[in-house]
């Protein structure tokens, strides 16, 4: 009798689980009908929450602490572009300029020093003269206006004489040859005193027998070819009319770079005396390879404007270089070192003159050897949307942009033609529209947001009531 007692607890469960199975067994159907039932609606619920995921919501004081800027939207022509190193450096024969000796002599006064600036014609030096040939020539005019002189007293005699037949016509015109030589030699030595030096007060002195044994040194005229001198006119024409800016074509000055001599020094005829220097007219060199060589020269035919990024340049204290930038020419000769080769882009500089103790000193905004970044295009896309690289966002093979409309941000799929260091090219396919505000900086900030409210569960747009109701984000 005890033993019964466990076999009809083993039947009974035996039977309860096979009645389990056939009623599972039987429900199959309904059972895995409901399952698949659900995973439609889960990733259609899916799909709506990833479809919410491209807009945020930033309130104004947010879009302050980002310095958030946006912008209409506006298709524009744009160059791809190469970029290739350059650096400054000063226009032969135009931005420095050594002053000479005139003659043999002393240094005995020395008007300028190194950081001065000096207009044409002012005063650099003063030479106590030694040269025999600087006085032999003074000597030479003296008298040749002397002789004039005799020689003219001596026609007035002889023309009585000729009218009355007591002197021969010939002694006239023997004396009126002598006139003419007389007066090509006074003008040679004239000229020949200019050329050394001598002020034309100094040679009339020197005609009525007063010689001079000293002269001034003076700085150099301007000489500028006639391109440089219509590019520098139409830029002083658009500099600022600042008044610690030099803006006037007219105001041109040189920079005493160094003395070559010392007080008291005995000079040679020839001599380097000075160095001066203007940094008005100023050249970009970039260095190219090879490969470039074809873009360049097409730049060169097409006259294509080159953009010019100046490293250490303060702009902020500058007025704007309305100055567009064209290559003037290409070096046909290659580095040995390097293997590059130049060419050479016109740049018309700026200045401050600053007063210092009564003399006026020059600082300049560009100078030779400042670093130089150089944008070459050689591709023209049109029609397209340019933004600055802050603007876009990458994800993996996707680019984003966000389009405001108050305080939402939309993010936008967009397709990239091509993208530097600066500036990215959008396609015009129908995304953007035209006119609608793009964030033109911090895209990478409001994608984190994006994510950040994505997670969070917070519906952008809505703003929730104490009792529950809803309304929109105006």
């Amino acid at each position: 009798m005890k033993n019964l007692i466990p076999k009809r607890r083993v039947l009974s469960g035996s039977i309860l689980v096979i009645a389990i199975a056939v009623a599972v067994w039987s429900f199959r159907v309904q059972l895995f009908s409901r399952s698949t039932e659900v995973a439609p609606a889960a990733k259609s619920a899916s799909s709506n929450k990833a479809e919410r995921q491209t807009v945020l919501e930033v309130g104004e004081q947010a879009r302050k602490n980002l310095g958030l800027i946006v912008a209409p939207a506006k298709p524009q022509d744009q160059w791809r572009s190469v970029l290739i190193p350059g650096e400054i450096a000063d226009q032969p024969g135009l931005s420095d300029r050594g002053v000479t000796a005139p003659a043999v002599g002393v240094v005995a006064s020395i008007h300028v020093f190194p950081g001065n600036t000096v207009r044409p014609g002012e005063a650099l030096f003063t030479l106590q003269l030694f040269s025999e040939y600087l006085q032999a020539t003074q000597t030479q005019l003296y008298k040749a206006i002397r002789e004039t002189a005799i020689i003219n007293a001596e026609i007035e005699r002889l023309s009585n004489g000729v009218n009355t037949g007591a002197i021969p016509q010939s002694r006239l015109i023997d004396s009126r040859s002598e006139i003419n030589r007389q007066a090509t030699l006074v003008q040679a030595s004239r000229q020949e005193l200019l050329n050394r030096g001598l002020s034309p007060e100094q040679v009339a002195q020197v005609e009525i027998g007063v010689f001079v044994s000293s002269i001034d040194v003076k700085a150099p005229p301007r000489r500028e070819p006639r391109e440089l001198r219509s590019m520098n006119e139409t830029a002083a024409s658009s500099r600022s009319t600042s008044s610690d800016v030099s803006h006037d074509v007219d105001d041109f000055n040189y920079e005493v770079q160094d003395l070559s001599v010392e007080l008291g020094q005995q000079v040679q005829a020839g001599q380097l005396l000075v160095n001066l220097s203007n940094h008005q007219n100023l050249f970009v060199v970039g260095h190219a390879f090879k490969r470039e060589a074809a873009s360049l020269e097409q730049a060169v035919q097409e006259q294509r404007p080159i953009e010019i990024e100046f490293s250490e340049d303060q702009e902020d204290h500058w007025p704007p270089l309305n100055q567009s930038f064209e290559i003037r020419h290409l070096a046909n000769t290659i580095d040995k070192n390097n293997r590059t080769f130049d060419f050479f882009i016109p740049l018309s500089n700026q200045s401050r003159s600053i007063e210092r103790q009564g003399k006026s000193l020059k600082v300049w905004r560009f100078r030779p050897g400042q670093r130089a970044k150089l944008h070459i295009p050689v591709e023209k896309f049109t029609n397209v949307f340019v933004m600055p690289t802050e603007g876009v966002v990458r994800e993996g093979a996707e680019a984003y942009v966000f389009r405001q409309n108050g305080d939402l941000f939309k993010q936008l799929s967009v397709r990239i033609l091509h993208e530097d260091r600066r500036h990215v090219i959008i396609a015009n396919d129908g995304i953007i529209a035209i006119g609608s505000y793009l964030a033109q900086n911090a895209a990478a900030s409001l994608n984190r947001i994006l994510k950040a409210q994505t997670a969070s569960g917070e519906q952008p747009g809505l703003h929730v009531h104490p009792d529950g109701s809803t309304h929109a984000a105006h």
